[in-house]
């Protein structure tokens, strides 16, 4: 076996294949012939990718291996996995140098391997000085000129991308990453409205990365490897970056620097932050962070760099809104004005398995009169909540907000006792006066439950199965009866006289938006695009009913010849592409491409057929989403109002 013999694990195995994981070690346990281990451990063993494509094309199982899982998986072969975080930091600096430089690369491409692997790394120092440390020269030629194919394929962003979610996937346990909806809302209510942003525990730059238009984005991370992943995946997306690999509380990269929104979500509960070293610390404006809660460090750290009157929007374990030890810096906190909002979010977004909260702050600005509520949300179990209730709360703080279910806006008195609890599940209970509430959802709910019997469409049990011929929407996109369209990455939807689309509008299925304007590179939707998000955790894919407006970035946007291909259909086939596994760029992965999804080659009327009854079946999805919502209200203002006597039997 050579060094760069690719190899795989049982979960790889899986996703090629199209099964679950026990069907892998069914085919160990009951073929002889499967392929012996090559590596790895007794609990966790490795395959040639070789010998495992041999053998699944011998007992006729479907495999389908791309280019890109190719590459990753020479990758992993290259060394051990302790070292893997440089390896990818290094294929970014290349992807950005082949971004840069083609004809530098055009020049070397027909080298040798020899000269090739020589001059590689002069030639990427050259190019991408911004990135922090040195190019990792151990990497086969081969696999370089692989890399340039696969980033000519698929665009140098989305290929970099590819890699860094195969990263994530191997090392789940190792690394924390934002969820993507959580990293939306945070980005959302830090307000950051194209200035300047910093994230001083940048990790591998999920924050960072969803961020869209911005004068310039700063970054540290404690390891070099994430470092250089984050300047990459920001650069090769066209940001102005300054990205640091040092500890930001002991080694500030920007002292004195502001901007003009913070966002962060620091790792949580490390005792060896530095407290001894940093007991006189300037920052600490609100009070010395006890030593067993670093979290409070990483909130005045974050304040100190954000201009007076701009926003911090930090991650904060529960256990940091009750804790005894840090009351005092809570109530400055409090007093001063700068604690604005407390929103609990879902459970495993932060580094505990608790639901953690998101703390909203703003840097008082001198001689201001401190506001005199505080906002505190529970959307643990619907994070939409949040976002409305955070608008609803900033135009109107100091009166009676009309704020959803489970939002309070409540009064600093009441949070300024001994404890200074500000635990959104302490604060945010039933409120009095909930019948005409009540009766209201009651109409609601019925109306829609009305529809959901004329929705549900009429399927049959199919008499046999039938073999259809496949292709994928990659393949119908190059014989033009699709064509696929994509926002410049940079698309501003925060201003202009068009309504803009953006990637959470799809998500949760609602009108645009944004506001864009009808730029170069602008793309105007129609009524019967397809439009996919590429980062979601299931996939999503609505048909418009309504065109004229500008698309967002992060967006896919399929435009079909309606002689060729109904909409629908093909929303259909991609949603369940995505489900299976077989549009995702891996198993675990919340970044799609569609174009990978098989789709039945059928004449127009069955497609008409089965797109209606696609049509129907998301129709009837968001009528149960909306009956479901309404019915949690509704049982919860009945027992409210029963209790509080607004309502009786």
């Amino acid at each position: 076996m050579t060094r760069n013999d690719a190899m795989v694990a049982a979960s790889d195995i899986a996703r090629l294949a199209d099964v679950g994981r026990a069907a892998v070690s069914n085919w160990r346990r009951r073929y002889e012939d499967f392929p012996t281990p090559a590596g790895g451990t007794a609990t966790s063993p490795l395959f040639l990718l070789s010998e495992v494509e041999t053998w699944l094309a011998r007992h006729g199982k479907g495999f389908d291996v791309s280019l890109g899982d190719r590459i990753w998986q020479r990758l992993r072969a290259t060394g051990d996995d302790l070292r893997l975080g440089e390896t990818v930091g290094s294929i970014g600096a290349f992807l950005l140098y082949l971004q840069r430089d083609p004809t530098g690369w055009s020049s070397l491409t027909g080298q040798g391997d020899e000269t090739l692997a020589e001059k590689m790394q002069s030639a990427i120092t050259a190019a991408v000085p911004e990135l922090p440390g040195v190019f990792f020269a151990d990497i086969d030629p081969v696999i370089i000129r692989q890399v340039a194919e696969f980033g000519a394929e698929q665009g140098h962003c989305a290929a970099f991308d590819f890699i860094c979610d195969r990263y994530v996937d191997a090392h789940s346990r190792r690394l924390l990453v934002t969820p993507q909806d959580v990293a939306d809302l945070m980005i959302e209510l830090a307000d950051v409205a194209g200035g300047s942003v910093l994230d001083p525990a940048c990790g591998l730059g999920t924050l960072l990365t969803t961020v869209g238009d911005s004068e310039l984005l700063l970054g540290q991370e404690i390891g070099q490897a994430p470092a250089r992943i984050t300047a990459a995946r920001l650069l090769l997306r066209g940001h102005a970056v300054e990205i640091s690999a040092a500890d930001s509380l002991r080694s500030d990269a920007f002292p004195g620097r502001l901007v003009d929104a913070v966002v962060c979500n620091p790792p949580f509960s490390e005792r060896a932050w530095g407290y001894e070293e940093l007991v006189s610390d300037p920052r600490w404006e609100y009070g010395l962070p006890p030593r067993g809660e670093p979290e409070l460090a990483w909130l005045q750290h974050c304040l100190a760099h954000v201009h007076p009157g701009r926003r911090v929007v930090i991650m904060m374990p529960a256990v940091a809104a009750s804790r005894r030890s840090g009351r005092r810096i809570r109530a400055n906190l409090l007093r001063s004005g700068a604690l604005r909002a407390v929103i609990t979010v879902t459970a495993g977004a932060g580094a505990s398995s608790q639901a953690p909260d998101l703390w909203v702050l703003r840097r008082p600005v001198p001689s201001e009169r401190p506001p005199f509520h505080v906002l505190m949300v529970d959307a643990s179990t619907e994070l939409s909540i949040a976002a409305p209730a955070w608008a609803a709360f900033s135009k109107d703080s100091e009166g009676t907000p009309d704020l959803p279910e489970r939002c309070r806006a409540l009064p600093l008195l009441d949070l300024l006792d001994d404890d200074v609890d500000i635990s959104p599940s302490r604060h945010v209970g039933p409120t009095t006066g909930h019948g005409e509430a009540f009766t209201s959802i009651k109409e609601r709910a019925l109306s829609v439950l009305g529809r959901v019997g004329k929705i549900v469409p009429d399927l049959a049990p199919a008499t046999a199965h039938r073999d259809v011929p496949m292709t994928t929407i990659g393949e119908l996109v190059k014989t033009g009866a699709i064509t696929l369209h994509q926002a410049p990455l940079k698309t501003d939807t925060s201003s202009g006289d068009l309504p803009a689309l953006t990637a959470k509008d799809v998500r949760v299925g609602r009108p645009p938006t944004g506001r864009g304007a009808a730029g170069p590179g602008a793309i105007t939707t129609r009524p019967g695009d397809v439009v996919v998000p590429a980062l979601v955790s299931e996939t999503v894919a609505r048909v418009l009913e309504e065109g004229g407006a500008v698309l967002g970035p992060q967006l896919y946007l399929f435009r079909v010849d309606r002689t060729r291909v109904d909409p629908y259909f093909l929303a259909g086939f991609i949603r369940t592409a995505g489900s299976a596994g077989t549009a995702r760029a891996s198993s675990a992965s919340t970044r799609i491409d569609p174009r990978r999804a098989p789709i039945p080659r059928v004449p127009l009327e069955d497609q008409q057929r089965y797109g209606e009854a696609f049509r129907r079946l998301g129709a009837l999805e968001d009528a149960l989403r909306e009956v479901r919502s309404l019915g949690e209200s509704l049982v919860r203002l009945g027992f409210d109002s029963l209790a509080d006597g607004s309502l009786q039997p």
